[in-house]
């Protein structure tokens, strides 16, 4: 029985792991919902398309819904929003580019208009039913993020979401550093902070040193310069327009979803180049190659992207050149690696010269390091704090680093997703757990995979398949003609023959001593035999004809 009066802190995602990130904020029958993610599959997930929360809880509870907050326009926080929607109706509320590209996410998705998005600056208070949210300005990888400051009947919550402390942002616009004192003055009853960058020492570096190594790669590049990079990545566009323009090339943007950002940015005054310097990538072709700068999606390797392609040689409107340089501005998300690394060693064998984080620097975090989490704990001085944000070794790194600057112990909660923290006159405790499994998408399906499903699809993926046929006289149960055997992903043919020669054998001694479930004994007959002889176990399937 839920008590009354009691402040609900529900996560959904973003606690245990990277990404899907969404948190609930329940007071009596009203629920505030803060972000809706989605997060990358990892490598053993074949054929998933992305994660997103579990919203079982949020549709059990959906006529409480007051409204939808998402901080700021990357996947892992506005990814899910078209699933919320679909089975919430609730008002959204962002900053001016956020919506922008909330507006075309939904679009792409066929709803376009169906959404009630409210637009909302930094600096803006908003009552959403009992709660009064304070938006504060914070300096991430893209421009517009907020903060929250959550007045509640409970006390004063602040929610970073994803931040870092730059004093020369691209964008001019340091973080609100006022609005942070303010809440401390007015007394903070729980902080819930950005772990991703908890295990990093020091401070994370400002988005500025990106230009001088920027301007390094330009002024060597003899032929194109393509540059992969997140298209939400608002603050880089302008980074590679300013160096553009300096070495007298011309810039196209590639990709939908670069291509919409782009121009949304650019209206709502985001970017500030010349429209000249931006020209459509099929004049951009018909330039000298030391005219051109492409900028492009794919830069966590991502097979279906523009660099993705270009890496195989399957790109529709251009292939890659002897002297073109590539930069990967992004850092492989956790779980990625491999396809990054993958994509760069085809672009190199493909003659790219590729420029990667870890030669220069052409990437910045965009998340708070060790010594800004301090910062954040002095400014707010919280008696709670929540980490949030991260897998459970950044959640807990960030908790030691909260004791370091001297919240008790016991006023912190290290928790994962499902677990609800209740505060009540002022006191912090755990309630029950919520359902808030991985949910995954696969192509149009949503939460039709299970993980029975998986565990399927990678035995299939190790040890390959193995199709057993019989046709059996009705009368005495007896096979008529010898079984037919497919395997498909099992062993190469001229290797295989022999082996399913002698299981075929084996399949009729047991259909003549089958008395039971006749394609089960198979099943296990088969499986047993060809484990025996080759150490290796497809997944074997019986079909049986009787006439």
């Amino acid at each position: 029985m839920k008590k009354r009066n009691t402040l609900r802190i529900i996560p959904l995602g973003g606690l245990g792991e990277v990404g899907r990130n969404m948190m609930l904020y329940e007071y009596n029958d009203n629920i505030l919902v803060v972000d809706a993610g989605l997060m990358f599959p990892e490598n053993d997930m074949i054929g998933i398309d992305y994660i997103i929360p579990d919203l079982t809880y949020l549709i059990q509870n959906r006529d409480k819904v007051r409204g939808i907050i998402i901080t700021h326009g990357h996947e892992d926080h506005t990814g899910a929003v078209r699933h919320v929607l679909e089975e919430i109706q609730a008002p959204i509320y962002a900053t001016p580019l956020t919506i922008g590209m909330l507006e075309a996410k939904l679009a792409r998705n066929g709803m376009a208009g169906k959404a009630d998005l409210r637009t909302i600056n930094a600096g803006a208070t908003e009552q959403i039913g009992p709660f009064k949210v304070k938006f504060f300005h914070v300096c991430h990888s893209i421009p517009d993020g907020v903060g929250l400051g959550i007045d509640t009947p409970q006390g004063l919550v602040v929610h970073t979401s994803d931040y870092k402390f730059d004093n020369t942002p691209v964008d001019n616009w340091p973080s609100d550093y006022a609005s942070l004192a303010a809440f401390s003055e007015q007394g903070v009853l729980a902080l819930l902070g950005d772990s991703t960058n908890a295990e990093r020492a020091g401070w994370t570096p400002s988005e500025r040193v990106i230009d001088q190594a920027f301007d390094s790669v330009f002024r060597e590049a003899k032929g194109r310069v393509i540059i992969a990079s997140f298209a939400s990545l608002i603050s880089r566009m302008q980074q590679v327009a300013e160096a553009t323009q300096r070495y007298g090339r011309k810039l196209a943007f590639v990709g939908t979803s670069m291509q919409d950002n782009f121009k949304i940015a650019m209206k709502l005054g985001y970017l500030d180049f010349p429209d000249s310097l931006v020209v459509p990538i099929d004049q951009a072709l018909h330039l000298p190659d030391s005219q051109v700068t492409i900028m492009c999606t794919g830069s966590q390797g991502e097979p279906t992207s523009i660099l993705g392609r270009l890496s195989t040689g399957t790109n529709r409107l251009f292939d890659l050149k002897p002297g073109d340089t590539v930069i990967l501005s992004s850092h492989p998300i956790p779980g990625n690696e491999e396809n990054v690394y993958r994509t760069i060693n085809r672009l190199f064998e493909r003659g790219a010269n590729v420029i990667y984080e870890m030669l220069a620097p052409v990437h910045v975090s965009g998340h708070a390091s060790q010594e800004e989490l301090k910062m954040m704990l002095h400014l707010t001085r919280p008696r709670y704090v929540i980490p949030i944000h991260g897998e459970i070794r950044q959640l807990k790194q960030h908790a030691r680093l909260a004791q370091m600057v001297g919240v008790p112990e016991q006023n912190i909660a290290v928790i994962t997703n499902g677990q609800v923290v209740e505060f009540h006159n002022g006191r912090m405790s755990l309630g029950e757990r919520v359902p808030a499994s991985y949910v995954f998408v696969d192509g149009s399906g949503v939460g039709d995979v299970d993980p029975e499903i998986m565990r399927e699809r990678e035995a299939l993926s190790r040890d390959g398949i193995v199709l057993v046929h019989l046709t059996l006289d009705r009368q005495t149960g007896r096979l008529i003609s010898d079984p037919e055997i497919i395997s498909r992903g099992f062993m190469m043919s001229r290797e295989i023959e022999p082996v399913l020669a002698q299981t075929g054998k084996q399949i009729a001694d047991t259909v003549a001593k089958a008395n039971g479930n006749l394609q089960r004994d198979v099943e296990r007959a088969v499986g047993n035999y060809l484990y025996g002889e080759t150490r290796r176990r497809p997944m074997v399937f019986v079909t049986v004809t009787r006439v």
